[in-house]
Formats: C-alpha cells, structure tokens, sequence
C-alpha cells in the first residue's frame, strides 16, 4: 500500500493505493488520526485501492467517527466499482460521503 498526503488550505487529501490488508490498516489509521487533528475537511482518495480488508474498512469507519465528533467532514473520492461493492454490501454507502 502507497500513501500520499496533500494539504492545502481547506482540507487535507490523502491518496491511497495498492491493498489494504490488516498488515497495511495500522499505517494509514496513523496518518488518518494526525489528519483529522489538522483539519476539519479530510478526503480519501481510493482510485487506486486494489483490495480494502475487513480491518481496512474500519480505518475508514474509525475516520467518519473521529470526524463527526469534531463536527468535522469526510468524503471519500473515487470508489472503484469492487471497492463500491464492498462498501453496498456492508451498508457503508449509506454512512459516507462517496463522490
């Protein structure tokens, strides 16, 4: 897994690609938590995630709680249809911002 994190003024971006596996979750949880203490605007930008695990989706729940609680915003960019799928059947389509 490959992340890269993009600040400007409004918001922090964070593009992750490869897979996101239980051994690859713990990483971008880290970078996750330091983004949401530096902004209110966090986007996930997963055009280029192969593969989310179980543990990987609870990073991106963990990030939409974390956000919430600081009246802050998550969006999460560019949804590959297999990871759109993962996301129907859990029912995470109804909790995030997915554009």
């Amino acid at each position: 897994m490959k992340i890269e994190k993009i600040t400007d003024n409004t918001s922090i971006t964070i593009k992750i690609s490869g897979e996101l596996t239980s051994s690859t979750s713990d990483e971008l949880s880290y970078e996750v938590k330091n983004a949401i203490h530096e902004t209110d605007l966090l986007i996930l930008d997963i055009e280029n995630l192969e593969y989310a695990a179980s543990a990987g989706l609870r990073v991106f729940l963990e990030a939409h709680k974390l956000m919430a609680a600081k009246n802050g915003k998550l969006t999460i960019l560019n949804t590959q249809e297999e990871i759109m799928h993962i996301f129907e059947i859990t029912g995470f389509c109804d909790i995030f911002d997915l554009k």
